[in-house]
């Protein structure tokens, strides 16, 4: 009897990747296997993800309101962590709590690297791009975003 909450091994390996290139960074190339979506997750991702050497995960960012985490799988990649770089490898565990630096990995391996990625998905979000100066604002999966040279300020 087949359960619409388990994804055996064999299924996960027939699904077919995503290829998503960030919308603000065309060297992030992630292909990806959103677990959570089909197992009807809702309130938090979770995926498998596949980045191939030299292609980075993201734009470095943050999150206001969500949690976010990585679980190396193979390979590796060096983890930009607000201002700091670290190396990280097979069973590396990092967690990017809301309002925590910023972040992005990069694989500078010879290899494919593959790890589990997962995080709150609150309906409201603030991500902040502090390598481009630039906002992000989501709303129901609504996304809009502004330069922060725009941003206007409120005077009391």
């Amino acid at each position: 009897m087949k359960n619409p909450y388990i994804l055996k091994s064999k299924t996960i390996e027939a699904l077919e990747e995503k290829r998503v290139v960030h919308q603000f960074n065309p060297k992030a190339i992630r292909n990806t296997k959103s677990l959570g979506d089909i197992v009807g997750l809702s309130t938090i991702g979770f995926h498998l993800v596949r980045v191939e050497p030299g292609d980075e995960t993201t734009q470095h960012h943050s999150h206001e309101f969500s949690d976010e985490f990585v679980y190396i799988l193979s390979g590796s990649c060096t983890l930009c962590l607000g201002d700091e770089e670290y190396e990280l490898s097979a069973n590396d565990f990092v967690g990017f709590p809301k309002n925590g630096p910023a972040h992005s990995m990069k694989n500078n391996g010879q290899e494919d690297l593959v790890y589990l990625m997962g995080g709150s998905r609150p309906d409201i979000d603030i991500c902040n791009y502090p390598k481009i100066q630039r906002r992000m604002y989501i709303i129901n999966d609504r996304r809009e975003f502004v330069d922060l040279e725009h941003l206007g300020k409120i005077s009391s």
